[in-house]
Formats: structure tokens, sequence, C-alpha cells
């Protein structure tokens, strides 16, 4: 590897170049890497992307379920997660065993999980969805049949209140049933939070992820997928923003509004270390070994897939 970055980005462009490949980043990698994709989103974004892409290697800059996710939509390509130790560990809350014995108890229950789970548990469900289309899948979602949602108890309570729908924390027996799992990140953030950085930037709208707790999605201007996010500031006059997800969703944000300030809120809080784990060394190395490759068996990936398709379908 070089210490020049000048070279290390000429490695990269050549490897590229000679491997056929694309570099998806999602909006929470850190800087350097999102420079050197060829494209940047949120899950949802990131999904369509690896769906309509012809390149025959996919080199997923995230985390485990979202290359996942890239390899069960495109079974006929490579792909790559430089970081091989980058989990969710929201995805990890939930486990197929965990699921199935929900459709034990529920044999009729429609399950809805988020896209942040295990290829093993979006086996299991009938459709999956993204934070940007929560509230669309949930809609469609057959109304004379419970409905479970997991792994992320925060977006499915968001999800219901946005319908109107009743939602309780599972085994808790209601029309929508939520599993208790949570996004350390977003966990962490509370009301508090939002009154200081109000404080500290007067004004300023305050936008958050619907994986953070309903009282804090109360104290904010909008709740927003990643996407979502990067829309609302050309909606709206302020000069000034309050983020309220993962540190890494300012290098966007800034990148299409120059002329706007973004400010993280509670900075010390919303760092996601499983997603900082991949680095251009990183990018470099594996387009140059065509490796770590995820692949996901073949009889757990062809459940899984219809899952995906359907969450693509929904929009």
């Amino acid at each position: 590897m070089s210490d020049n970055p000048r070279e290390l980005r000429q490695g990269i462009e050549r490897l590229r170049a000679e491997r056929g490949a694309v570099i998806l980043a999602h909006n929470y990698q850190l800087p350097e890497v999102q420079e050197l994709a060829d494209h940047t989103g949120d899950s949802l974004g990131l999904a369509r992307l690896a769906a309509e892409t012809d390149a025959r290697v996919i080199v997923l800059c995230g985390v485990r379920f979202m290359a996942e996710t890239a390899a069960l939509i495109c079974p006929d390509r490579r792909v790559l997660l430089p970081a091989a130790g980058a989990g969710c560990p929201l995805a990890e809350m939930l486990s197929a065993e965990q699921v199935r014995e929900v459709r034990r108890r529920f044999p009729d229950v429609y399950v809805i999980t988020y896209v942040n789970s295990t290829a093993e548990v979006k086996a299991e469900a009938d459709i999956c969805c993204t934070s940007s289309n929560a509230v669309a899948v949930l809609e469609q979602a057959p109304a004379d049949r419970p409905i479970f949602f997991g792994p992320d108890r925060h977006l499915g309570e968001y999800a219901a209140r946005e319908l109107g729908r009743p939602a309780a924390i599972y085994p808790e027996e209601a029309p929508v049933m939520l599993w208790p799992g949570f996004c350390p990140t977003h966990h962490r953030l509370t009301p508090a939070d939002v009154e200081e950085a109000r404080r500290l930037h007067p004004g300023a709208p305050v936008m958050v992820h619907p994986e953070c707790d309903i009282s804090v999605i109360d104290t904010a201007d909008v709740a927003a997928s990643t996407g979502g996010m990067l829309d609302y500031p050309g909606s709206v006059e302020a000069e000034e923003f309050i983020v309220g997800t993962e540190v890494g969703m300012l290098t966007p944000l800034r990148k299409r509004y120059p002329k706007r300030r973004f400010h993280a809120l509670a900075p010390e809080k919303t760092v996601c270390y499983n997603m900082k784990m991949v680095t251009a060394d990183g990018v470099r190395e594996a387009l140059d070994k065509l490796g770590p490759m995820i692949e996901v068996e073949e009889a757990i990936a062809e459940r899984a897939r219809k899952a995906i398709e359907g969450m693509l379908a929904v929009g």
C-alpha cells in the first residue's frame, strides 16, 4: 500500500477499470471512501444501484448486511466488502429462529424485516423495507393479519404511528408487533440532545433518522432516511441544519449544499465504528485480491431474494 494519496487513488482507478468494478458507498462512510465511490446513497439507493449496474464486480462500502443484499440482488456478480468484520449490531439483534418462533405463535402473521437484518432473517420474511419506505411497506401489508416488524422497534413504531396503527413490543400482542431491537447509534440520542443543539444553533431545523426513539422524533422538525435528509434542505429556506444521524451524513450534505451549514446532533454519540471500518486502503486491497467476497447460501438466498424484490417493488 502507498502512503501517497494520489498514488492510492491512481491504483484504485487502475484496478477498478481492470476488474470492471463499481464502488458503492453508504452515506455514513468515511469522507475518503465516499470520495472514491462511483455512487453514494442510503440502503434503498444502494440496493437499487446494485440491481441496475452491469459491473462484473461490486465493491460495497458499508456493513455486511448491505453487501449481502447486493449479493442477493446480483447473484451473478462478485460482491466485495472491503472490511470483512464490518457488521451491524442492529442486524444481530434478531435471528431467523426468533422469527420462526413468532410464526409458530401467530401462524397467519405477516413479517416485515428491516433491510438492516441478516440474509437468514430476510429469508423468513414476507417482505423487507428500508427507512425510506417502511411506512409504504407497512401500509400495503394485509389489513386482516397481525404484523411483525423487526428488528428495529423505533422504525416500526414510527411507521405504525404514521399510519395510525396500534403497536406494541413483542411478545405483547398487537396489530403491529415490534421486535425490541435498536440501532445503538440512534438509540443513544435523547430529546435533551435536541434541545442542546437548538440552543447552540438557534433557528436551525432538526433532521433525525426514524431509527431514533419516538421522543426524539417528536422534538425534531423532520424524521427522514438519509436519502430524505439529502432532499430536505432543498425544500426550506434555512441556512444551517442540525443532523440527527451518523456523522458521516455531513459529507454528502455539505457536498450537495456547499453554501449551507450542517451540524451533527450530539457528535460524541453518533459515530458508528462499524461504518468507519472501510478505508481507502481497504478498497484498494479488496480490488487487488477480489476479496473478501460475500456469498449467501442459495437455499437462503432464494427465499431472501423474494423479500428484497418486494421491497424494491414498493419503492
